[in-house]
């Protein structure tokens, strides 16, 4: 457990505009992502940020619309944080942090209009198409929101679609298409400790952030979806620019890695 001599340093060190890896406020760790990884899944992908490693995987069955869409698919979308990620994650349901974290990289999916739902309708109705979207914590180094939302976009990317029969059952291993995807959506976050902003904190740095903004950016710029999270505060002016250095951000990391 790290000391409460430790977190004093480096939340000077932080305010100071200084990094432990010396990297500058708004420069991310090293980025890799494969997609692919997982012959079972419709789609998947695996991201790894820096030490911080996410997985990712899309699973589709055909199953009865929600009554007040009747004509549209179904995204289900949640998060795990594996025991092995971290000594401090425990085995048992999801708890609040992997409860948030799948809402708002759903939010983000959702509002951006990422997948044309309609075309997921199979007879209205009755019966549609089901995406279960589901990430996992492999290892957690920091800054899990940015890694679980690329490895969802890139699973989401990579996913197919099912071939059916005449009876509407999955032939396994047939495809017949890619998902619908309309647009492509990033959420990126922003971390502050007394008045700094910065970016893709390591474990470490993480301990001592004050406040967090999540910014989800559609790929024509839009801005999408916001949750702010933690006891600290944002100032209008902050968040003013928050918003313009993410969604410049999110627009640069689409276009390298999406």
């Amino acid at each position: 457990m790290i000391t409460q001599t430790a977190l004093e340093f480096i939340k000077r060190r932080i305010i100071s505009g200084e990094r432990l890896d010396d990297r500058r406020l708004d420069e991310y760790r090293k980025i890799k992502i494969e997609r692919g990884t997982n012959v079972n899944a419709e789609g998947s992908a695996s991201v790894k940020i820096g030490e911080t490693h996410v997985i990712a995987g899309v699973k589709m069955q055909v199953g009865e619309p929600f009554k007040d869409t009747p004509d549209e698919g179904i995204l289900i979308t949640s998060a795990e944080f594996l025991p092995t990620s971290s000594s401090d994650i425990e085995p048992g349901p999801p708890g609040v942090d992997e409860i948030e974290v799948g809402r708002v990289i759903d939010r983000g999916i959702r509002e951006g209009k990422v997948i044309d739902l309609k075309k997921l309708c199979l007879v209205e109705g009755e019966k549609v198409w089901i995406i279960f979207l589901d990430l996992y914590l492999i290892n957690n180094a920091g800054n899990i929101y940015d890694a679980m939302a690329l490895a969802a976009m890139s699973a989401l990317l990579d996913a197919k679609i099912p071939k059916l029969d005449e009876n509407y059952e999955i032939i396994e291993k047939e495809y017949e298409g890619k998902l619908p995807i309309q647009h492509k959506v990033l959420s990126l976050t922003a971390y502050k400790v007394g008045n700094v902003i910065f970016y893709d904190p390591n474990d470490k740095e993480e301990d001592v952030i004050e406040a967090r903004l999540t910014v989800g950016v559609r790929d024509d710029g839009k801005i999408v979806s916001l949750q702010k999270s933690l006891d600290g505060s944002f100032t209008i002016k902050e968040i003013k620019e928050i918003l313009v250095r993410q969604r410049d951000l999110a627009l640069k990391m689409m276009k390298k890695y999406l």
